[in-house]
C-alpha cells in the first residue's frame, strides 16, 4: 500500500490529507479563528459540582464551561484493566466548588456541549505517551507480535527513571525502533512535563498551561510510518516547521519531506478538493451503481445502502450481496473521511443467506481495522441493521465546514407553498375577528403570492365576502417561502 500526506497551509487555515493508493482516506483542518483544544492542559476552577450526575463543570477559560466526569478522574491501566473498569469514586469526594484542578481536554466542544475533560494527563511524543505520576507501562494493542511487545516493554522498564514515578504507553509507531529512539523521547517528554509543572505553580486558574503541536506537526507525529512514501507541503513556513519536527524525531525520513511549488493547487492532486466537496453531500455513489445515504443528527448518524441502478448479477440475492459487500468497504472509508462519530446505525439491504451476512460483516470488520478511531459494532440484525459506535473527539467534517440553513434551520425541509397559503387564510380569519381594520395586506414570498392569485383567487374572493374586508397581496423577494405577514390597514 502506498500512502502520501498532503499539507496545505495558509495564514488562516491548515489542511492535511491522507491519500492511500491515490484515494483520499482522511482529512483534517485547523483554522486560525478556531483551533482545536484536544490535548491542551488547563489549570481549571470548579464552577459547579453535580453529585447526581457524578460530574462537575470546570471553568478553563473557554466560551462554555467544560465537563468532567468522575470516571475520568481515575487512572486505568491501559493493558491489564482494559476489561475491568476501576471503581468510580464520588465526585463530591474529589472536587469542591471554587477549587482548582489540573485537567486535559479529551473532546472538543461539540454543538451546544462544552469540552470533555480528564485529570489523567497524557503527553504524546513520536513513540511514547507520558503518563505523569502513574506507574504503568502499556503497549499499543496494534502491535500484535508478542516478542516485539515484550522487547518494547523491557526497554521502557530499563530506560525510564524510576525516581520520576511516571508511566508510559508505547505507541504503534515504536514497533521495531531501538532503545536510543525511546530514550530520546523520554528525555523530551521529561522536559515538557517539567515545563508544565512550573506553569502549574505560576499560572492563574482558568488558563491554558500546555498546548499540543500544530496540525502539520501532529500529522507527522501521528501518521508517519513506513508506508508513507512522501509528505508534500505547499507553504515555506509549514515546510520549515515539518522539517524541523522530522529532524528532531524521525531524521531517517527527512528525505520524504518535499516542498510542493507547482502552479496547480496541492489539493487538486488525487482530486482531494472534489472528494471533500462530495463528502459534504448526503449521498455517496458506489462503483456498481448503488449508493449510500447519510443522515447526521445530534443523536446519531444513519447510513442507508441502496442498490440504485445496479442489476448486474444473475439474481436478486446475488445483486444484494455484491452491493452490501461494496458498501461495507465504502462505509468504512466514508466514516474516516467524514469523521463521523458517536452512535451509527447502518441499514444494509436485507440478505436472506446467512453466509452472505457473515461475509459482509467480516469484510466490514476488516476495513474498520484500518481506522485509528476506536470502534465497536454488533452483528447484523434480522432487519439487516448494524449498530456501532465510533469514538468522536472532534466535530464531523460537515459540522466543521457547514452551518445550518437559515431558511430551514437545519431541518432539511421547509413548508410547501400550499401549506403556507392555507396558513395565511387562517391568519386572515383570526386577525379580522380580533382587530378592527378596513382592509388587510398580505406580504409573502413571490411563490406564495403567485399561487394565491393564480390558483386560490376564488378562495380569496369568498374570504373577502366572509370578513367583509378587501385583501391585498404584496410580493417580497427577501422573504423565505414559509415567511409571511398579515398587515391591518
Amino acid at each position: 500500500m502506498s500512502e502520501e500526506i498532503l499539507i496545505n497551509s495558509t495564514p488562516s487555515e491548515t489542511r492535511v490529507a491522507l491519500v492511500e493508493n491515490g484515494m483520499l482516506q482522511e482529512v483534517w483542518l485547523e483554522r486560525a479563528s478556531h483551533t482545536g483544544y484536544i490535548g491542551n492542559i488547563y489549570k481549571g476552577r470548579v464552577s459547579r459540582v453535580l453529585p447526581g450526575l457524578q460530574a462537575a463543570f470546570i471553568e478553563i477559560g473557554l466560551e462554555r464551561t467544560a465537563f468532567l466526569h468522575a470516571r475520568d478522574m481515575v487512572r486505568q491501566d491501559p493493558v491489564e484493566a482494559a476489561d475491568t473498569p476501576p471503581a468510580e469514586p464520588l465526585i463530591s469526594d474529589l472536587l469542591r466548588q471554587g477549587g482548582e484542578v489540573i485537567v486535559q481536554v479529551i473532546k472538543d466542544p461539540l454543538g451546544t456541549k462544552g469540552a470533555r475533560l480528564t485529570t489523567n494527563i497524557s503527553i504524546p511524543s513520536r513513540f511514547l505517551v507520558l503518563l505523569p505520576n502513574c506507574d504503568v507501562i502499556g503497549i499499543s494493542a496494534r502491535i500484535e507480535d508478542e516478542p516485539e511487545r515484550a522487547r518494547l516493554k523491557e526497554l521502557v522498564y530499563t530506560l525510564r527513571n524510576d525516581d520520576d514515578g511516571h508511566g508510559f504507553i508505547v505507541r504503534t509507531n515504536a514497533e521495531g525502533v531501538n532503545g536510543f529512539a525511546l530514550s530520546a523521547d523520554m528525555v523530551y517528554l521529561g522536559k515538557v512535563w517539567q515545563s508544565i509543572h512550573e506553569r502549574i505553580r505560576n499560572s492563574e486558574p482558568a488558563t491554558c498551561i500546555f498546548s499540543d503541536l500544530s496540525l502539520a506537526s501532529r500529522a507527522l507525529r501521528d501518521m508517519m510510518h513506513e508506508q508513507v512514501d512522501r509528505v508534500r507541503v505547499d507553504s515555506p513556513e509549514a515546510l520549515q516547521e515539518v522539517q524541523e519536527f522530522t529532524r528532531r524525531f524521525v531524521p531517517d525520513w527527512a528525505d520524504r519531506i518535499e516542498e510542493y511549488s507547482a502552479e496547480r493547487p496541492i489539493f487538486d492532486l488525487f482530486g482531494v478538493e472534489d472528494e471533500i466537496e462530495n463528502a459534504l453531500k448526503a449521498t455517496a455513489p458506489l462503483k456498481s451503481g448503488g449508493y449510500l445515504v447519510f443522515d447526521q443528527t445530534e443523536a446519531m448518524t444513519t447510513i442507508d445502502v441502496n442498490t440504485g441502478g445496479y442489476v448486474g448479477y444473475r439474481n436478486l440475492e446475488e445483486t444484494i450481496y455484491k452491493t452490501n459487500l461494496e458498501a461495507a468497504q465504502a462505509i468504512a472509508r466514508q466514516l474516516r473521511l467524514r469523521n463521523l462519530g458517536g452512535i451509527i446505525i447502518i441499514d444494509f439491504i436485507d440478505m436472506g443467506d446467512e453466509e452472505h451476512r457473515n461475509q459482509v460483516m467480516t469484510a466490514f470488520s476488516r476495513e474498520l481495522e484500518r481506522d485509528n478511531a476506536k470502534t465497536t459494532l454488533t452483528e447484523i440484525s434480522s432487519l439487516g441493521l448494524i449498530e456501532m459506535t465510533r469514538k468522536r473527539t472532534t466535530e464531523s467534517l460537515e459540522r466543521r465546514l457547514c452551518e445550518s440553513c437559515p431558511y430551514c434551520e437545519g431541518r432539511g425541509t421547509i413548508k410547501s407553498v400550499e401549506t403556507v397559503c392555507l396558513e395565511i387564510f387562517r391568519e386572515i380569519m383570526r386577525s379580522s375577528r380580533q382587530f378592527e381594520a378596513s382592509k388587510l395586506m398580505v406580504v409573502a414570498s413571490t411563490n406564495v403570492v403567485e399561487r394565491i392569485l393564480d390558483e386560490q383567487s376564488g378562495t380569496v374572493a369568498e374570504l373577502e365576502e366572509l370578513i367583509e374586508k378587501s385583501i391585498r397581496f404584496q410580493r417580497e423577494d427577501q422573504y423565505a417561502q414559509d415567511q409571511y405577514d398579515v398587515v391591518l390597514l
